[in-house]
């Protein structure tokens, strides 16, 4: 059978090129089946690819009709005809020149909806950051005195009563740490400082406690045997009861020398000390004159000044330089740390993170503190002593009506009132030395 049209076979076809050709030619291009897109072009007329050459012959001459694909599906357009790939004069995309959207205003941006969602992220933020800072800072506490164990205690006032100690450790010092900061290389631990502060309603009282008071040793419970030692009416300077049985005889003797219940403890030493405030950038500070000690490497004009770390501490333990010795020392105490309060409470402190995170670190790492401690009680302490500086609170050394055997002797009478006082939260009246 003859694939070919009819009148046509292989022997018709003229000449080839090729296999099997004579033709030195080659032969045309066969007819392609076309794809029908729209009315037929007209003979002669030109095609959508412009004037290319005559047009295409009509079918006949025993060429065949060529199929439609025209199927009942509507016209079918590859897009061939008017010489684009895609979309309208210029090509370069379906929307317009190179891919771009078509012209047209843009909508008005929803400001409303967005500062929602700026407000509200930043919400998550900080909540997840202080969520994760309050953990941190808690977790670096050192919760290691337990105020439970002490004896005998009177009954709790109003208001909120620390104890703060400083303490002459040198826990984590080296050598050169020794001789930098000149605190001599003895062993165990004493106390330079010794401050109640009181929290309460009708303004805060700072009271320091001469480390040479003399008091009465009280029956007391061991903090590592757990033996209770009974009173022998023996007479000590103050801090001798910290190095003999640490903070809860320190405490128990506050506690029966006075009728103050002492609610939490906080403790601090030297390198401690030294890191807070090198840690803030320094704490600045007005000495109304000027003074040196080779025993604590103090050397100091009178003015307003800048103090740093190693600085700090020897101003803070300088005696010796005093007429009115650790009377003088203690009111130096004061002043200094109220103002370490202020500039760690200060705006420029709390919420740059490149300050806040070491101060709160070297601080943490530094203090000891009572188990039932918590932040918010931290926080209230520290907020309280800024306020007492800041002329919100009344600052003064405890009552003294004499010495014995070199020993200052506490005002007995001055000393109840400043208790009753405090203990129900009442103005302080009481002027100290």
């Amino acid at each position: 059978m003859n694939d070919w049209p009819e009148g046509w076979s292989d022997d018709n076809r003229g000449p080839r090129y090729g296999r099997g050709s004579s033709d030195a030619q080659p032969e045309g291009a066969q007819v392609m089946r076309q794809v029908r897109r729209g009315p037929a072009t007209p003979p002669g007329q030109r095609s959508g690819y412009g004037n290319r050459g005559p047009a295409a012959p009509p079918y006949g001459a025993g060429v065949p009709q060529q199929p439609s694909y025209d199927d009942g599906y509507g016209e079918y357009d590859s897009g061939y005809n008017t010489g684009q790939v895609y979309g309208g004069p210029g090509g370069g995309g379906p929307d317009g020149p190179d891919g771009a959207p078509p012209r047209g205003a843009r909508p008005a941006p929803n400001w409303r909806r967005r500062i929602k969602w700026t407000v509200l992220t930043l919400a998550t933020v900080l909540v997840v950051t202080s969520v994760a800072t309050y953990f941190w800072a808690d977790s670096k506490l050192r919760r290691e005195v337990d105020l439970s164990t002490v004896i005998d205690r009177p009954a709790a006032g109003s208001g909120t009563n620390y104890l703060i100690v400083g303490s002459d450790s040198r826990e984590g010092m080296s050598k050169a740490d020794e001789q930098k900061l000149h605190t001599g290389s003895a062993e165990g631990k004493r106390t330079d400082s010794m401050m109640i502060l009181h929290v309460g309603d009708n303004g805060d009282t700072l009271v320091s406690l001469p480390r040479d008071s003399n008091v009465t040793v009280p029956s007391y419970k061991g903090s590592t045997s757990g033996k209770v030692y009974p009173a022998q009416g023996r007479q000590e300077k103050l801090n001798a009861t910290y190095a003999e049985d640490g903070p809860t005889l320190l405490v128990r003797t506050i506690e029966a020398n006075t009728g103050l219940h002492i609610d939490h403890y906080v403790e601090i030493g030297f390198q401690g000390f030294a890191n807070i405030v090198d840690a803030v950038g320094g704490v600045e500070i007005n000495i109304d004159k000027g003074f040196s000690d080779k025993w604590s490497g103090a050397n100091f004009k009178a003015g307003k000044q800048t103090l740093n770390g190693a600085q700090a501490l020897a101003f803070v333990r300088t005696r010796h330089a005093f007429a009115a010795s650790d009377l003088q020392r203690t009111k130096n105490q004061q002043k200094f740390l109220s103002a370490l309060a202020h500039e760690v409470a200060t705006p420029t402190t709390v919420l740059n993170p490149f300050t806040f995170y070491p101060v709160m670190g070297a601080g943490l790492d530094s203090l000891i503190v009572d188990k039932d401690m918590s932040l918010w009680n931290l926080a209230s302490m520290f907020w309280a002593m800024k306020g007492v500086q800041g002329g919100g609170g009344t600052s003064l050394n405890m009552p003294i009506s004499g010495s014995v055997g070199g020993n200052l002797v506490w005002d007995k009478t001055k000393v109840k009132t400043l208790v009753d006082e405090l203990n129900n939260d009442q103005k302080v009246t009481v002027s100290g030395n």
